[in-house]
């Protein structure tokens, strides 16, 4: 299993906020995870490198005796999505530079073809394959809210003045529940995790093609940051692309 990992500014920030990583365990279990901090460049930057780091290490110290079970998996996803949460919210709450500082926060942990997705906030998660690219998780947001009531057309979302406005993030309340989803990678399928930098800026059916096109992993996921940018690049654009239809994993 081979994958990339890019993070750009973009065109119009001066600061990356999002921050993106995988973690590989010596018996090819790996956790991919990316996040889209807020709360200002020292806030932002902060949350989203911090909910990486933290997660990362607890991943590491696991073992394989710690999978035997798809419930054992998502049992530590809550939790240590948990742990995030209180350690960045009491940081929010105790250091004033850090005041309304979150994160979105997107984990994916593969073994073998069995993938179990966290998910808080509007980064995002697809499954693409040859028949098609499905979203896998659903924005924690706004315009999601008022969709759900029938109040706006999915049209009328798509430009919303408060489209980018979100309901959950890791660190701006005391606990939370992030949602889960148990999707398996077939062959010549990919899992695409980004911010919405990108997904905001580039249509599903653009990133399909670019996911399925002859070209090596790495130029697949610059050319989707590449069309983020030529799009506009407001907002910092991260990528993590994974290619399941190899078994071995390997490192970056």
């Amino acid at each position: 299993m081979r994958f990339e990992i890019l993070s750009d500014v973009g065109r119009k920030r001066t600061v990356n906020e999002d921050s993106a990583a995988v973690f590989t365990l010596p018996n090819g279990i790996i956790l991919a995870v990316i996040a889209d901090g807020m709360g200002g460049h020292l806030g932002g930057d902060y949350a989203s490198s911090t909910a990486i780091q933290v997660i990362g290490e607890h991943f590491m110290e696991l073992n394989s005796a710690d999978f035997e079970e798809e419930q054992h998996w998502a049992e530590w996803l809550r939790e240590v999505v948990n742990h995030v949460n209180r350690l960045l919210y009491t940081e929010a709450n105790e250091n004033e530079d850090l005041k309304g500082m979150g994160t979105t926060l997107e984990a994916a942990l593969i073994r073998g073809r069995t993938c179990l997705v966290s998910h808080t906030g509007d980064s995002r998660v697809y499954a693409i394959n040859d028949n098609g690219i499905r979203q896998v998780t659903r924005d924690h947001s706004y315009v999601n809210v008022l969709l759900d009531s029938g109040e706006i057309t999915e049209e009328e979302a798509a430009v919303h003045p408060q489209r980018n406005w979100i309901m959950k993030a890791i660190g701006s309340e005391k606990t939370i529940e992030p949602d889960l989803y148990s999707i398996e990678l077939n062959d010549r399928s990919y899992l695409l995790l980004c911010t919405d930098g990108l997904s905001n800026k580039v249509d599903q059916q653009l990133m399909r093609e670019v996911v399925l096109s002859d070209a090596a992993l790495h130029d697949k996921a610059k050319q989707l940051v590449d069309l983020a940018n030529k799009m506009g690049g407001e907002d910092n654009i991260s990528v993590i692309l994974i290619d399941s239809t190899e078994v071995e994993v390997k490192n970056p």
